[in-house]
């Protein structure tokens, strides 16, 4: 069974502040994976040496919406989030040549 582990990277201002002082970079990875695959597949898409892995399961946010017809009310989806650190001086470049 082959499944897909890295499914986005986490551009937001706290992962970007996290990045430019501590090398460290978020991504969005399938839930089922465990922290040794992730740290694979980062070292095999990347070509960086992972020092640490740590995960978590943001949990989903209730979310409401008026229209003409009323209140719809509804929920975003769970998803788990790992924060990688790399080694010294080592950075990844998610925008390439822009």
């Amino acid at each position: 069974m082959n499944k897909q582990i890295l499914i986005k990277p986490i551009i937001s201002e706290k992962s970007e502040m996290l990045s430019d002082n501590l090398t460290q970079y978020s991504f969005v990875v399938n839930k089922k994976a465990n922290k040794i695959e992730i740290k694979k597949a980062i070292e095999k898409e990347f070509s960086v040496g992972v020092s640490a892995v740590n995960t978590m399961i943001v949990a989903p946010k209730s979310k409401n919406r008026n229209t003409r017809s009323g209140l719809i009310k509804g929920r975003t989806s769970s998803y788990k989030k790992a924060i990688i650190t790399l080694n010294e001086g080592e950075t990844i470049d998610f925008f390439g040549d822009l």
